[in-house]
């Protein structure tokens, strides 16, 4: 969904840990070249589209996603980052 927005490059979208909710849905997004995404509007995009429920809790826009050696978004490696510390990992 949130992969395509016109600003939007590459995004992966996963579960990191909440105080209120035990885990959120989270979006780590890389922008097109020279674009500037607003995270409401893109918060917004998924709310229309598939409803509030689906929509990511944060956004975080990075330069690049960690890929694994067949050319895939390694989700491991980004949910290691936010659950780094963590008593148990829920995702």
């Amino acid at each position: 969904m949130l992969s395509t927005h016109i600003d939007v490059a590459m995004v992966a979208v996963l579960g990191v840990p909440d105080p209120k909710w035990g885990e959120a849905v989270t979006a780590v997004i890389v922008p097109r070249d020279g674009s500037k995404p607003a995270a409401a509007e893109l918060i917004d995009l998924v709310k229309r589209r598939t409803g509030p429920a689906h929509a990511p809790k944060h956004l975080e826009f990075v330069d690049a996603l960690p890929m694994t050696s067949v050319g895939k978004i390694d989700k491991k490696a980004l949910k290691a980052k936010f659950w780094a510390g963590q008593q148990r990992l829920v995702g």
